[in-house]
């Protein structure tokens, strides 16, 4: 039985239509799923919507239409989007389906029954934009530290999780799963700013806001985000019916991928109220950085951004995908720029990977007719090739398991690299005036196709559409986990070269 790998974006808040910023999230999370499959594993990769709140009732009316509707043509949009960017996701969740909705009722009556929820007053600092409460203290001049707008003082009847229950627990699981928020100053960050100083118990009902799930024993409230949202992970999966085949299958999730800004939901929230259902809570955590433009986070309601499909149009669906995730080191913060996007894709896409497929293939059917097998007169060096060819498994494993992208997109194009400098040492264009040089001439074309090759089976995790077209143009069907090192006895009949990337003049 193939081993399981459950991953999961966060469910993305539809105020607006979605930019580059979600695309970050979304692009590293299929990166990964697309990954683990070429590994075997047998992966569950959901994406999804958080639909409810005041501030998407507020938007709904000022375009006069219902909060479904407003949202449904923001959903179109976004599935739209992440088939421009071939997202392999395997479920698109939306908080306003009727099953999820029957599951995060039962779960909050649930916690009701069983004395986990109470019922009380809320008076506090209120965020709209954000839909987050604040103490005084957490506040940055006054203002929301997280966008920096004005709050504004809300009291009302309101229900409560005991979270303050679980701050030993939540301490406990901290410290027996070192890698459960990572990165590591994420974790300190939560244990320092919200855990030492008191957990207060949260507020997860609202009488004041009518968009969302109602309470079914208590109509007049609706749930909060906090149980709304959050159960979304577990909802999908059958939820609370623990004997659903999907969730004995794949809870407790692997990872969650999340902001850096929601990391404190996921990490502190979440897994007390799975604690209080009884349930395994999820391996890993993993808060990443954002990319800022201009110095500034991306921001639906700042509205500096274009929509991505500008960048794709322009530059392509693979050129978009490998400059987000090779960019920036994830986890950090990192910035976006057309600028930067192009140099990227000059130096590493055009110059280094399509110039070397071009250049192998042209050869190939220049000298050979594009019929190519291993002669097998070596030299040494290229032992070293094969050598780096043979470790990429291992490596890429290793930095995919420590979700080092851009490190693991790197020590990929390494081979590339590896190969255009073999192609220099080998100097095929020599060997070819030579007719007793004729046998060595077509072992280096067969060690930089096969080289190639065992690259572009990796390659299908980053950059699939690129790696379909090399597939295509070297004519093979050796492109899963069995065919992952050094073939010596492959052959080649290969397709007229396929051009892959376009230099970008900068206008």
């Amino acid at each position: 039985m193939n081993k399981k790998f459950y991953i999961t974006t966060p469910i993305y808040y539809p105020s607006a239509n979605f930019h580059i910023g979600h695309c970050y999230t979304t692009i590293a999370a299929d990166a990964i799923a697309r990954f683990k499959r070429l590994l075997g594993y047998d992966v569950f990769f959901q994406t999804g919507t958080d639909e409810h709140g005041a501030k998407i009732a507020q938007k709904a009316a000022e375009a006069g239409v219902t909060p479904k509707e407003y949202v449904d043509k923001i959903i179109e949009n976004a599935k739209d989007l992440w088939q421009s960017l071939d997202i392999s996701y395997d479920y698109f969740i939306r908080t306003t389906d009727e099953s999820h909705k029957k599951s995060v009722q039962a779960i909050f009556k649930q916690l009701y029954n069983q004395g986990d929820i109470y019922k009380g007053k809320y008076k506090g600092l209120y965020c709209v934009p954000c839909e987050s409460f604040w103490t005084e203290t957490q506040l940055i001049d006054g203002k929301c530290p997280d966008c920096g707008r004005e709050v504004k003082e809300v009291t009302e009847e309101a229900y409560f999780f005991k979270l303050s229950k679980y701050q030993d627990k939540l301490l406990d699981l901290y410290e027996k799963n070192s890698n459960f928020i990572l990165p590591i100053s994420r974790k300190n960050e939560l244990v320092n700013n919200f855990i030492k100083p008191g957990l207060e118990d949260l507020c997860v009902s609202r009488t004041s806001v009518k968009w969302g799930i109602p309470v079914d024993f208590d109509p007049k409230h609706v749930i909060y985000v906090w149980i709304d949202a959050l159960s979304n992970y577990i909802t999908s999966l059958g939820y609370p019916n623990k004997d659903s085949e999907l969730f004995k299958k794949y809870w407790p999730a692997d990872i969650h991928l999340v902001g850096k800004e929601i990391t404190r939901f996921h990490a502190i929230i979440w897994p007390a109220l799975l604690m209080a259902l009884g349930i395994d809570t999820p391996k890993q955590v993993f808060g990443h950085g954002w990319l800022v433009i201009n110095g500034g986070k991306i921001s639906k309601s700042l509205g500096n951004y274009k929509d991505p499909r500008e960048y794709i149009s322009s530059y392509g669906i693979d050129a978009v995908r490998y400059f987000v995730l090779r960019e920036v080191p994830f986890g950090a913060d990192g910035t976006f720029s057309e600028e930067a996007l192009i140099n990227r894709t000059n130096a590493d896409l055009v110059n280094n990977l399509g110039n070397l497929v071009n250049r192998t293939v042209s050869m190939a059917h220049k000298y050979f007719n594009g019929k190519i097998e291993n002669k097998k007169i070596s030299e040494n060096y290229d032992n070293e090739l094969k050598e780096v060819v043979n470790n990429l498994d291992k490596v890429l494993i290793e930095k995919m398991d420590g979700l080092k992208i851009n490190e693991a997109l790197d020590e990929l194009f390494e081979i590339f690299r590896k190969c255009n400098k073999y192609i220099d040492e080998s100097t095929p264009w020599v060997l070819a005036k030579e007719e007793d040089k004729k046998d060595r001439l077509e072992t280096v074309l067969y060690n930089l196709l096969e080289s190639i090759r065992v690259a572009t089976v990796y390659l299908q995790a980053y950059l699939p559409d690129t790696a379909s077209k090399i597939f295509k143009t070297l004519n093979t069907d050796k492109k899963d986990n069995n065919n992952k090192s050094f073939n010596e006895d492959n052959s080649y009949n290969l397709s007229e070269a396929t051009h892959l990337f376009d230099r970008i003049e900068v206008k």
